[in-house]
């Protein structure tokens, strides 16, 4: 068996007396839905035998959990398209995680039916074309207009323990972005609650009865009417940054559904995801990753500070 379908924990003589439930969760890191859906599927063996989970386990034994998906067909593709699908920039990738540079202007997954052209399309053609039967989970999502780096899983197993990691503030997210306005204080965070506006469908605001959302800044040039700013995200609620910097006064430059006004022919908010970065949840290992600036947004920088160190 391949360490890409299962994973496998040799039991010691401290874990000797534990259930195969508790090795499971406790030293292969599965939730208790993937637990559930292992058991339905023999996905959970014990010395290659399926096995009940409260059995309990003695020192040397093999416990196993199938950390694959069941092979699907290939993604669709877009109306109309007969070719291969131009695949954006990969910046990492292993058995279990990739991380892309998703263009400005393309979804990260489908949203409504009929909608075959998205970054998941994309990469789903891209593994299939090199024999890999997997179809990428978004681990988080950028909006349509922003551009940068997501991280995506390869399976059901990849994509919890990618969970995880979010919920425990382990992937650090940082993101460039030209504000309106001069931000005249050189750091800041702002801790402010966002939810739903009812005016609008796709909006969000500011609003006491909002979810917790924590933004960090530090501007790293500025002129009276715009402010380069790097952002990391404590927080990742729907169009943070893009509220956050709207309610400061200081709505993204583009950025029409917050406020922000087009400058220099910029048609869209200038915002990207540049870095991204997290602990290797199954190595160990530290994988930092740095998506290039799109043409645009370098341009829009360019004219206004020239060439800068980012």
């Amino acid at each position: 068996m391949s360490s890409s379908s299962w994973l496998m924990y040799t039991v010691t003589s401290a874990d000797a007396g534990m259930t195969v439930e508790q090795i499971a969760r406790q030293k292969l890191s599965v939730s208790g839905r993937m637990l559930q859906r292992l058991t339905r599927s023999k996905g959970i063996q014990l010395n290659r035998k399926p096995v009940y989970l409260q059995r309990q386990v003695k020192e040397g034994d093999i416990v196993s959990v199938k950390a694959a998906d069941q092979p699907r067909s290939p993604a669709p593709l877009p109306p109309g398209h007969s070719g291969e699908l131009e695949v954006p920039e990969i910046l990492y990738e292993d058995e279990w995680f990739l991380v892309a540079s998703k263009p400005a202007g393309m979804l990260v997954h489908p949203v409504k039916s009929g909608q075959a052209d998205t970054l998941v399309h994309r990469l789903a053609a891209y593994l299939q074309s090199g024999g890999q039967t997997s179809v990428p989970h978004s681990v988080h999502r950028l909006d349509k207009e922003t551009s940068g780096a997501v991280l995506l899983a390869k399976s059901s197993y990849a994509h919890q323990l990618a969970d995880r990691l979010i919920r425990e503030g382990r992937l650090r997210r940082t993101y460039l972005a030209v504000a309106e306005g001069c931000v005249e204080t050189d750091r800041g965070t702002i801790q402010a609650p966002i939810g739903r506006d009812p005016r609008h469908p796709l909006k969000r605001r500011v609003s006491p009865r909002g979810d917790a959302a924590i933004t960090h800044y530090q501007v790293l040039a500025l002129q009276a009417d715009a402010t380069l700013l790097r952002i990391q995200l404590e927080t990742g609620k729907t169009h943070q940054i893009r509220v956050h910097f709207a309610h400061l006064g200081h709505p993204l430059v583009g950025d029409s559904l917050y406020g922000g006004q087009k400058q220099g022919g910029f048609r869209r908010q200038a915002l990207h995801a540049h870095q991204l970065s997290f602990i290797h949840p199954l190595s160990g290992k530290q994988v930092e990753c740095t998506a290039s600036l799109p043409d645009d947004l370098a341009q829009l920088i360019r004219k206004r500070w020239g060439e800068i160190v980012l």
